[in-house]
């Protein structure tokens, strides 16, 4: 039976009909399951991260002309479909978008022990990969118009 509010009981499914749970090591096992996956989510959002730090700096032009497009020449350097960095970056932004899905999916049980086993995971994995120890990015904007 498929809950439509929300309830707190062991006998869940969560994402596939075959996960299902009817006793309590199966649903302690089934909300570890869930946290750690939500705790790698927030891993692999800092690993998305760092590689899009990467890219860009390793994209700035080195004089004002490069930035230039019309003295853009095609034969010369990387172009940007071909940037390994914008590639890996590319693909971290698939797995974790797909990885958000299912742990949206997996909320949607309306289990009360699912709900706050993803919640607490991700706020575990904020915490030990995204918070603190790093500089913080600063945004500088050239130009304030919100056309440009």
């Amino acid at each position: 039976m498929m809950h439509m509010t929300l309830y707190w009981g062991t006998q869940v499914t969560v994402l596939f009909s075959s996960w299902k749970t009817d006793s309590w090591p199966s649903y302690a096992l089934t909300l570890l399951a869930c946290f750690l996956f939500s705790v790698f989510y927030q891993n692999m959002e800092e690993r998305r991260l760092r590689v899009k730090t990467l890219a860009s700096t390793a994209a700035e032009p080195s004089s004002p002309a490069a930035a230039t497009p019309l003295l853009f020449k095609f034969g010369r350097g990387r172009s940007r479909w071909g940037n390994p960095c914008r590639i890996a970056e590319s693909v971290l932004f698939g797995v974790n978008s797909a990885i958000g899905y299912l742990l949206m999916l997996a909320i949607m049980s309306f289990n009360g022990g699912v709900l706050v086993a993803i919640v607490l995971g991700l706020s575990v994995g904020y915490y030990l990969f995204r918070s603190g120890g790093r500089e913080e990015v600063v945004v500088e904007v050239e130009n304030s118009c919100a056309c440009s």
